[in-house]
Order: C-alpha cells, then structure tokens, then sequence
C-alpha cells in the first residue's frame, strides 16, 4: 500500500517543523512539499527537511498531485486555499480554529462536501489516553450527573508569536482573537466530546494587558451545556516562561458522585488522573491516582498527534468521515465567537445566535 502525499500550505506557524517527526512516524503519510511566501521561512524549513518547496500554494497544487494538504496559513486566508483544495480533490487538515470565524469555516464545509473530500483538524486531546479514561469514568457513571468542569490553559507569552515567525496571530483581523481562539478551542472541542454535549449558552469576560495589539491576553468564560453541566474556561497568554513546558493547564469534572481532575503535563510521558466516586464497584477504594506511563514519540503533542494521523489517514482510504469533522470545528468556533460577543455587551450569547433576549 503506497504512502499518501501530503503538502502543507503555510509555514509562518509554531507547528509545522514540529509536526514533521509524528508525519514521519505515521508512515503511511509522506509530507512531499511545503508551499510558503517567506523566503526565509521557506529557506529554514527545507534546510532541516528536505521537501520540495514552493513560493507560491497555488503552484504547488497545480504541480503536485497531493492527497492532503494541510493548513498552516493565517487563519483568514484559510478558506480561500481550503477551497481550492477541495476543487482539486484534495483532503484538507486546517489548524485549529480553521478559520478566523465562522463564515469562512462554513464556506470551507460547503467546498469539501461538495467536492467530497475531508475537511478535519488537529484537535488531538480526544486521543490522549487521560482523556480516553476519563471519557470512559463518564460513561459508566462514576461521576453521576455531571454539575460542573474545569478548565485551564494558560501557554506562553506574546513573544513566542514574534519569535516563531507567526507575528499574524496577534492580529484579531487575520487570526479571529486572542488565546479563547487560538487555544480555548482545544478544550471546547475536549468537553463537548467528553459530556457528548453542546454549548447552549456563555458568558464570557476578556482581560486585555499588552498595548500593542488589539486581541485580549486573557479570557475567561461560563459555559452552559444543554444538559446543565457548567464549565468554567481560563485560558490565557500569560504564564511565567519558568513554568513546566510553558504550559499551565488543568481539566475536572465534577458530578453528584464522583469527581476527576487532570493537570496534563504537555508533550510529557507520565501524567495522573485522580478519581473520586461513590459509586457502585469503587468502595473501598473510592479515591484513585491512576499513573499513565506514555511511549515517547517526538513530535508536536506526538502521543495524540500520531494516532490522530493514522485514523486520519484510514478515513482517507476507507472513504469515510474523518473523526473530527469540519462541523466539530465549528461548533468550537461559534462558542468563541459567542464568548466575545458576551464580553463585549456584558450579556449571556447563544452560540451561532442573537444575544439571548433579556437577559442582563
């Protein structure tokens, strides 16, 4: 079975050179050629991997004869090269968010389907073996009803943009906000997996420290689901460089008999989940710390990434839908969208929806 040819499209992005190592591991996956307008850029990616390399993305669809094509562009100019990746038949991988909002990810879903090839992204926490346990806890019931969850992201600082050529994501026109887009998606996405779930209201809250650029360096949300659960989100850039991986980040659930919390690691190889339940089968051991020992895969988020890739690259054979859809992306976008509508009247928003009426 021969390999599928991939391109990447865009590399003034944290991701790409870093995401090579798991493409590699994948096998059936082979990143032929990169297409990016920086020469510099362009010139340090093929140094260290050697690619053929285009200036331009357009010339690089014409000539080679991708299966996939994966986007690392400025979120806005996603659309307009998802799009025509669909009318070449090409599958497409856009980074999360996948678009700078949700028209322009709506016109990508409406390409692909219509062209009938995938349209997924890179939301790989579904595949961390934690959050696979985790999902199971909740669907057997250890937690009971579900009131309230956690969740925590807080990832470098501004400078890390600057330094990784992607000045653009400090720019709300050209990558839709601030960390609620660019990672509050991550956890989105995460929740509304585990509680099989979607958001039917927010109330968002944005705290603006740089002065340089117009997104927010911090924001926070209450998020309801149809069912009641209610979580809360902290997501921000504003985490000391000192900190472990660079990354603060924290999920619980909490439910009428149980509870689970998790501070993942980040790209680290052990990582405990805690389980409290009262539920039938954990007396009298109702208090849990489960050690999880993970296979080392180098690679951006390499222990997910790699198993995404492959199911990705089955989908893709098999003729059938990719586990993370382009709809799943966009569910996770209009909350975004709905967190700073909120933020920015002081007002309950609906996702994909008016500000709810009367509310205060």
């Amino acid at each position: 079975m021969g390999y599928l040819s991939v391109g990447f499209i865009g590399l003034s992005h944290l991701h790409p050179k870093s995401y090579m190592p798991v493409f590699r591991a994948a096998r059936e996956l082979e990143v032929v050629a990169v297409a990016e307008s920086n020469p510099a850029v362009l010139e340090s990616f093929t140094r260290d991997f050697p690619v053929r390399a285009y200036r331009d993305w357009r010339m690089m669809l014409e000539q080679e004869q991708l299966d996939l094509a994966v986007l690392f562009l400025p979120h806005c100019q996603c659309p307009e090269a998802a799009v025509a990746c669909a009318e070449q038949g090409v599958h497409v991988l856009a980074e999360k968010p996948m678009a700078s909002g949700t028209e322009g990810l709506r016109h990508m879903i409406a390409a692909t389907a219509k062209a009938g090839v995938l349209l997924s992204s890179p939301y790989v926490w579904r595949y961390h073996p934690v959050a696979r346990a985790m999902k199971r806890y909740l669907e057997e019931g250890a937690l009971g009803r579900v009131v309230g969850c956690e969740g925590r992201c807080a990832a470098g600082r501004l400078h890390r943009y600057i330094e990784g050529n992607a000045r653009w994501m400090l720019s709300r026109a050209m990558s839709g906000g601030g960390p609620m887009n660019n990672l509050g998606v991550h956890w989105i996405d995460l929740y509304r997996w585990l509680l099989d779930d979607e958001v039917v209201e927010v109330l968002g809250k944005n705290v603006k420290i740089n002065e340089e650029y117009d997104i927010e360096d911090n924001s926070f949300a209450l998020v309801t689901f149809s069912r009641g659960t209610v979580l809360s989100l902290d997501i921000s850039y504003t985490v000391p460089d000192a900190f472990p991986y660079g990354r603060d980040l924290y999920l619980a659930l909490r439910g009428t008999a149980g509870v689970l919390s998790w501070s993942p690691s980040f790209e680290g190889l052990k990582e405990e989940l805690f389980v409290c339940s009262d539920a039938a089968g954990f007396a009298p051991a109702t208090r849990r710390h489960i050690a999880f020992e993970l296979d080392p895969q180098a690679g951006y988020a390499g222990p997910c990434t790699l198993p995404f890739l492959k199911d990705l690259a089955e989908s893709i054979r098999a003729g059938k839908p990719a586990a993370i859809s382009g709809e799943d992306g966009l569910r996770a976008l209009e909350v975004v969208e709905a967190i700073y509508e909120s933020a920015e009247t002081g007002r309950a928003v609906r996702p994909g929806s008016p500000i709810l009426a009367g509310a205060d």
